[in-house]
């Protein structure tokens, strides 16, 4: 099975409950106080239900999907837009991690190295607009 699979299915294990959306910004406002601040007024329902679009992204692009949705996340999160910076998605991932950890029940080293090998590539796309 490869990579891209792994991971598609692990989602599919997290996200079956909200929590893991939930457990997610908890770690990652957790892992700075800048995030934190970046977050003071923001609809987090609204925030969980982009981030779960956005992993599906993430992982349907490690799958052969075209990057161009990643290409568009990427312009809404540069310096002139959501200016995030590019140091902060090492935080993000490693703060996904923690959660899948947490939440997906098959979860191993080699399934996190999954993760990381599948996502990263998308992660650079939306890294590079800044």
């Amino acid at each position: 099975m490869s990579k891209s699979d792994l991971v598609f299915q692990s989602y599919g294990r997290c996200c079956n409950r909200d929590e893991f959306f939930v457990d997610f910004y908890s770690y990652f406002m957790g892992s700075s106080d800048a995030i934190r601040q970046r977050f003071v007024n923001t609809d987090m329902p609204a925030q969980r239900h982009l981030l779960r679009a956005g992993i599906l992204q993430l992982v349907l692009h490690a799958r052969g999907m075209s990057d161009r949705k990643l290409k568009a996340l990427g312009e809404s999160h540069d310096r002139t837009g959501y200016n995030i910076p590019p140091e902060w998605y090492n935080l993000w991932l490693d703060a996904l991690m923690t959660t899948v950890r947490k939440h997906d029940p098959e979860y191993t080293p080699d399934l996190d190295r999954a993760w990381r090998d599948a996502l990263g590539p998308g992660i650079e796309i939306i890294r590079g607009a800044y």
